[in-house]
């Protein structure tokens, strides 16, 4: 299975959180209990964020967190490579060197077609967008076809 780590997964949602109130400077606490991920996790990928260049914070009393650009100017593939590192499927698709069978491996240039491709899609979701929720697929089905038009009839 290929999937993001779970501080990514709840750092996107802090940066979703900060997105839907952009003029608000919040707190650890504050984004730890609108975005129901435990506080320390929070004060964790805080640090992450700011030293990404993501988010900025504030010191003093009122003091806390905000986003340091636009939600549109800054995509999920910002938000991936700021606590992931480079967004790369294989070692080898970022940089050589690491594997014994590079010399006569004939994937490499494939999987950096693949990273490529996932890279674009990352970059073309912002964080607005990611803040936004949406229906599932199965009740954006749902609500278009009212269930008295639909037929059930074997004929």
């Amino acid at each position: 299975m290929l999937k993001i780590a779970k501080l990514t997964d709840y750092g996107t949602l802090l940066m979703s959180t900060l997105a839907l109130e952009p003029a608000a400077v919040l707190n650890a606490q504050e984004l730890a209990a609108r975005s129901h991920v435990a506080g320390p996790t929070v004060a964790k990928l805080l640090k992450m964020l700011v030293k990404g260049g993501l988010v900025e914070s504030t010191r003093g009393a009122h003091g806390g967190y905000r986003l340091a650009r636009s939600a549109d100017a800054i995509t999920v593939a910002d938000v991936v490579s700021a606590l992931e590192g480079p967004i790369a499927i294989t070692a080898c698709a970022l940089h050589g060197g690491g594997c014994t069978i590079e010399g006569s491996c004939t994937s490499r240039s494939n999987w950096r077609l693949i990273d490529d491709a996932v890279r674009q899609a990352l970059s073309a979701v912002t964080l607005a967008q990611m803040a936004v929720p949406r229906a599932s697929p199965v009740t954006r089905v749902k609500a278009a076809v009212p269930l008295h038009s639909m037929s059930l009839s074997t004929e």
